[in-house]
């Protein structure tokens, strides 16, 4: 489902409506496809999902064109470093660690992180009761480092993308996977192939530690003046007229777009 490497689609995703008297300049926005209903390829060849329509509203309001770039998530931040991209949609959490490289917009989004496994719900997954398992994350993403440093004991997995990490888990080859709730509920859970599995144990993105404040548009920290700020504005502007409401709805039951308490 996801793609390999850096592909520009040949579809530009031309929004209507500019929110600035100047000629649309292109936003290179960097996703990771593959992360139903976030961010997929449809049968017909485009892009679509909650982020993606996040995105067109968001261009929208700046008056700018959407280009998309496609990439594995561990080649988003360096592809915005190197500025081939200029802004990650990609649901990147809101870290003390991804801040030190990066900046945020505010959040536009919130997500819990959870075990997804066979057997009873009420397994234990404490370090010590996942001792020896094997665990399997997407490469590059927060779920590995926060595995690998409070659950040392277990076999950890990494992988280029969620959906690999699905496939092995339903093969049998993994004994559980960590991945955001939403993600691992419309790429796996709603399937024949995960039939049998469930989410096991807490809520581990309660760990601001690791999880961060929510998740938000990864920028250039010499961007933050300028474009982060009209991001922000934005963002707020969306918030504030419904859309971002209006989106969540679009794509799912529950609330993802107000801040926890």
């Amino acid at each position: 489902m996801r793609r390999r490497s850096a592909l520009a689609l040949p579809v530009a995703l031309a929004l209507a409506g500019t929110a600035r008297a100047q000629a649309p300049q292109r936003l290179r926005i960097g996703f990771a496809v593959g992360y139903a209903p976030f961010s997929e390829i449809g049968t017909d060849g485009q892009l679509k999902g909650f982020e993606i329509d996040v995105a067109q509203a968001l261009c929208a309001r700046l008056g700018q064109q959407c280009a998309p770039v496609i990439l594995e998530f561990d080649g988003l931040i360096p592809a915005l470093q190197s500025r081939k991209i200029d802004a990650i949609m990609a649901s990147m959490s809101i870290t003390p660690e991804r801040q030190q490289v990066v900046a945020f917009s505010s959040p536009y989004y919130y997500s819990p992180a959870r075990l997804v496994m066979r057997g009873d719900p009420r397994a234990d997954v404490s370090p010590a009761g996942l001792k020896g398992k094997r665990i399997g994350v997407e490469r590059g993403t927060i779920h590995e480092r926060f595995l690998a440093e409070q659950f040392k004991g277990i076999q950890l997995m990494r992988y280029a993308t969620q959906d690999q990490a699905f496939l092995d888990l339903k093969s049998g080859r993994l004994d559980a996977t960590l991945v955001d709730a939403a993600i691992a509920q419309f790429g796996f859970l709603n399937h024949a192939d995960g039939r049998g599995f469930g989410f096991v144990g807490p809520d581990f993105a309660k760990d601001q530690r690791y999880y961060g404040k929510g998740i938000g548009v990864g920028l250039r920290k010499t961007d933050v003046a300028t474009l982060g700020q009209r991001i922000d504005e934005a963002l707020a502007a969306l918030r504030g007229n419904g859309t971002l409401k209006t989106l969540n709805d679009r794509y799912f039951s529950f609330d993802l777009i107000t801040p926890p308490r």
